[in-house]
């Protein structure tokens, strides 16, 4: 039986700065996914989106005319099958947490290796979440519980879900998952096999209408799942 490779990404790179767009491009190109349209502003990349209907959008989250927060919202409620990185200078931007809440499947930073730039294009293409564990949680603990330095950016539908719709072990999972764990750390964890883990976290996204896994660790902390200080670290950076 012969079996077909995936097709590539289908790519749009946002970004105010050229420089950015032309390296970004450069690096996944030489690796086999395809980036179809550029944008230097916000507004150009929710149109470029709609035009172009890409499976991912790297989004700068500091551009004029529409900042990223803005155009990756719009492009999330128009095109809900396309995935969005946001990419940020700074570890602990504020507005990469009000864009976890809105949708987006992860960040990066602009310093990112070109390995692990194509690696997370491809990883988010295929429905999972990238997480960088430490930096993500230690963001979310910052300002998922209110810190006053957060200011109006933040001022957006958290991603609010009642959870009465789990059951126990389900509650279990998310607990664990919005502590970092990956699903073969779940699995280690709960005494189950990896396929039963990937079971029970499907049908968490399924019963609370989460895009994936960002949006499951907003979630866990918003709710009051996991605490400040309870998550624990992985090694690899991305959690699949």
């Amino acid at each position: 039986m012969t079996t077909h490779p995936e097709p590539a990404p289908r790519v749009v790179i946002a970004d105010d700065q050229e420089l950015v767009r032309t390296g970004f491009r450069m690096i996944l190109t030489a690796r086999g996914i395809d980036v179809v349209g550029e944008a230097d502003n916000g507004a150009e990349a929710v149109a470029a989106a709609r035009r172009l209907r890409p499976d991912v959008v790297l989004m700068d989250i500091r551009m004029p005319v529409m900042d990223g927060l803005q155009a990756a919202r719009r492009i999330l409620a128009q095109l809900p099958d396309c995935r969005v990185i946001m990419l940020t200078t700074f570890d602990l931007d504020q507005y990469v947490y009000a864009a976890l809440a809105a949708g987006a499947s992860g960040f990066l930073l602009k310093d990112v290796t070109p390995a692990h730039l194509a690696a997370a294009v491809r990883l988010v293409d295929t429905g999972d979440a990238l997480l960088a564990p430490s930096i993500t949680r230690r963001l979310v603990e910052r300002f998922a519980t209110g810190t006053p330095t957060a200011g109006p950016a933040l001022a957006v539908p958290a991603v609010h879900r009642d959870l009465a719709a789990l059951t126990p072990r389900e509650r279990e999972v998310l607990t664990l998952m919005g502590r970092g764990l990956s699903n073969s750390e779940l699995a280690q964890k709960l005494t189950l096999s990896e396929a039963t883990v990937k079971t029970h976290v499907a049908r968490i996204f399924a019963k609370l209408s989460l895009r994936d896994r960002a949006q499951a660790v907003v979630l866990a902390y918003e709710t009051g799942l996991v605490s400040p200080g309870e998550s624990t670290d992985a090694a690899d950076p991305m959690v699949s």
